[in-house]
Parts: structure tokens; sequence; C-alpha cells
């Protein structure tokens, strides 16, 4: 399946208004990027899923230059409007088409954060965004990914996320597992606070575990694939609940 038009788009349109505040940008996740990459001042990063655009922004105020991608024009509308940056290009594009779209070594770094992969529902396809991956990136170049430990969640099947909240929005977040199957449908409730508005929606995930995910970056070709149990850096362990994996593209073709 193609990501389109679909379930998933209506989803993410739904909260566009309000994504910045149910999920601000985290001043972690670029401290991470500078250890796995060094300085970011005049690299080339492309944003996969940038959504509202928070950690585009924030890369191209650290001097980077930015081609942010989005399958959601709410979102995108909302990052152009609210977080527009002479050093950000925001741009419609369907994550498996990146190699078409960008051609071969063009980014210093890639990065896909936000829990975004899981939206993929065949392993298959995640390998293929794992190709064009290694297709964009520029020798050397760092791959950087973030989703949650579905290690922990189908070891544990919690019925709900923690909730989120703030002066503004309630956020609920509930999971019902297909049985038999990785897969979840996640469903969420959205409560302005102010006006009494509530939004109900649901999407479906692909629970992909940790070791899958490793091997199918290595089919694809990506090296020196290391995992984080979160943005601070610390040792992936199944029983966190964040995942961030840092991968490479080789300076010179591997012999095999």
């Amino acid at each position: 399946m193609i990501i389109t038009k679909s379930q998933q788009d209506k989803f993410y349109s739904s909260i566009s208004t309000y994504y910045s505040e149910i999920f601000p940008f985290n001043p972690s996740q670029i401290e991470l990027m500078e250890q796995m990459m060094g300085s970011l001042q005049g690299k080339s990063i492309l944003d996969v899923g940038c959504a509202s655009g928070e950690l585009a922004y924030h890369l191209a105020e650290k001097g980077a230059r930015v081609t942010a991608i989005d399958l959601n024009k709410n979102l995108l509308a909302a990052a152009r409007d609210k977080r527009s940056h002479e050093n950000v290009t925001y741009m419609w594009a369907n994550m498996l088409h990146i190699a078409r779209l960008f051609g071969r070594a063009k980014f210093d770094g890639v990065v896909c954060f936000g829990n975004t992969l899981v939206h993929l529902m065949n392993p298959m396809q995640m390998r293929d965004f794992f190709s064009g991956v290694l297709t964009v990136l520029k020798p050397g170049g760092k791959f950087m990914l973030q989703i949650l430990n579905y290690d922990k969640i189908f070891s544990e099947r919690p019925a709900s996320l923690p909730l989120i909240e703030t002066s503004v929005i309630k956020f609920e977040r509930n999971y019902v597992y297909e049985q038999g199957t990785r897969e979840i449908d996640f469903h969420t409730r959205l409560t302005v606070k102010y006006t009494g508005e509530l939004i109900e929606n649901q999407t479906e995930l692909l629970g992909i575990g940790s070791a899958d995910l490793t091997l199918l970056m290595d089919v694809a070709g990506l090296k020196d694939i290391v995992l984080f149990g979160g943005f601070d850096g610390s040792p992936f362990s199944k029983d966190k609940m964040p995942l961030v994996i840092s991968a490479s593209k080789m300076d010179k073709p591997e012999i095999r």
C-alpha cells in the first residue's frame, strides 16, 4: 500500500491545528543529532515527516539547510505559516519516493522522527524507504530514526499511551491490537479546552520490533547501526518506551 490521501491523511488533518501543542519541539533531538553528525552548520538535512515544522525550523536556526517533507497538506500549511525560515524548503512528498525526487548523494543527514515510519504497513515498504535513505545520503552521511519501542508495547500490550495534557488540549491515545498480527488500530481523542471541541479519530500502525528494524536497515545497506533508549543518548533497553536509531552510509563501497 502506497500512502496516499487516506485515513492517515484525515487523521493528521484533524489535529494539524494543535499538532505543535500536542508534540512540542524537543531540544534533545538536535543535541543527539549533533553528537552523531557533528556541527549542523552548513549541512544539508532531509526531514522526513516534518509535521508542523518544529524540528526543521530549529535545525535551520543551527545553520543547517533543510528540506522538510510531509504527506499532509494541512500540516505543511501550518509549518509554512508558523515555522518558515530562509534555510527551510517545505515539500509535499511521499517518504517512499525520496530517491526519485532527490537523486543520489544529496544530503549529509536524513532524519525521520515522530513515529512516522510505522504508518508504512508493510516491512518491505520500510526496507524500500531505508534503500531510498541510502541513495540520497552522501558517503559518510547519517540517518536517524525515532519510533516507539514496540518490543515493549507488544510484551505488555497496554490499552493506552500516557495522556498528553496542556492548558490548551487533552490528547488521549488508545491501542486496539489486531489478533495474530503486529498491526494496531490507533484511536485518539483530542479535547480543545477553551472551546470544548472534541476530535476523535483513528489510524493504523505497524508495530515493528527493534531486531526487524535493524535487519531491514542492514539489508538496505545502512551500516554502523546504533540503538538508543531515547534522545538523551542512553543505551536502548526493551524496558524503555522510546527507540532512537542512528545509522550511516559507508564512505566507500563495501567489498563483499
